[in-house]
């Protein structure tokens, strides 16, 4: 009976990865077609003559985006694991006044959408000279992350006290405590708003469009909506760019799974 229940399990796992694999599968598959082929019916998931001249096609326009996606993707991604540990760790550890009521206070900022404050925040970005420039795509996330700081809180709430008063005792200062003892026993939450954020910065398409004129500050969505014309889309090269788009995000995944999985599930154990 056991066995049976085992083989049931692996089966409906295996026809939703099918299910969810589908469309990869396919949109590589498009990638390598020639285009006059990608919307054949029935679709083909093999290409029977690979076209990797697509493939250099892309590359030839996408290497400034792509460039350009991975550095604000790497500063959103160490700015907000900075600023999150270290206001998470105060929240959770250390003890001044008002405390509980400034977590409070932040936590009650998410719940106001983003399109309330899009305008003024425009306008003040272009008082200070910041439009068509990156500063607007990562400076106000990585000082405002509230997601990451409410996920750093919960996670140092679960380190025993013991490890800190240890700290203490061998004449650790608060900062040392922090980086030295703390931060390694969150490793499943620093990778789980990692993840996300690389999420977030990688598929960010509003913000380029309405922050950034210059081309060559532009980042790699932006550039897939080159291959969409208003009266013909080039689909071979469209999913060209779209597999390169996708690949850092499972390499990301892959690399983090483990910590960030754990991460999600503990970080709510203690309030």
């Amino acid at each position: 009976m056991r066995l049976v229940s085992k083989t049931s399990q692996y089966v409906v796992m295996s026809l939703f990865a099918i299910v969810f694999l589908a469309p990869l599968v396919w949109m590589i598959s498009a990638s390598l077609r020639p285009e006059a082929k990608v919307l054949s019916v029935p679709p083909k998931f093999l290409p029977s003559d690979a076209q990797w001249d697509n493939y250099r096609q892309v590359f030839e326009l996408i290497p400034v985006f792509l460039w350009n996606s991975v550095k604000l993707a790497g500063l959103n991604v160490i700015g907000i694991l900075i600023v999150a540990s270290m206001a998470g760790y105060a929240f959770a550890r250390l003890k001044f006044a008002g405390r509980d009521a400034a977590f409070m206070v932040l936590l009650a900022t998410s719940i106001i959408p983003g399109i309330a404050y899009l305008i003024p925040q425009y306008i003040v970005f272009r008082q200070i000279g910041w439009v068509d420039t990156q500063y607007p795509l990562w400076v106000p996330k990585v000082l405002t992350p509230v997601f990451a700081t409410f996920l750093m809180r919960q996670s140092f709430l679960t380190v025993p006290q013991e490890l800190e008063d240890a700290g203490k005792i061998d004449g650790a200062s608060t900062f040392g405590i922090y980086w030295r003892i703390m931060l390694p026993q969150t490793k499943p939450a620093l990778a789980a708003i990692g993840v996300f954020t690389f999420l977030e910065s990688w598929n960010d398409l509003f913000g380029p469009l309405i922050y950034i004129n210059s081309e060559n500050l532009q980042t790699l969505p932006v550039a897939l909506a080159q291959f969409q014309g208003e009266y013909f889309t080039q689909i071979s090269l469209l999913m060209c760019g779209a597999t390169v788009s996708v690949v850092p995000v499972i390499a990301v995944f892959l690399f983090a799974q483990r910590y960030f999985i754990q991460g999600i599930t503990m970080t709510g154990m203690k309030g």
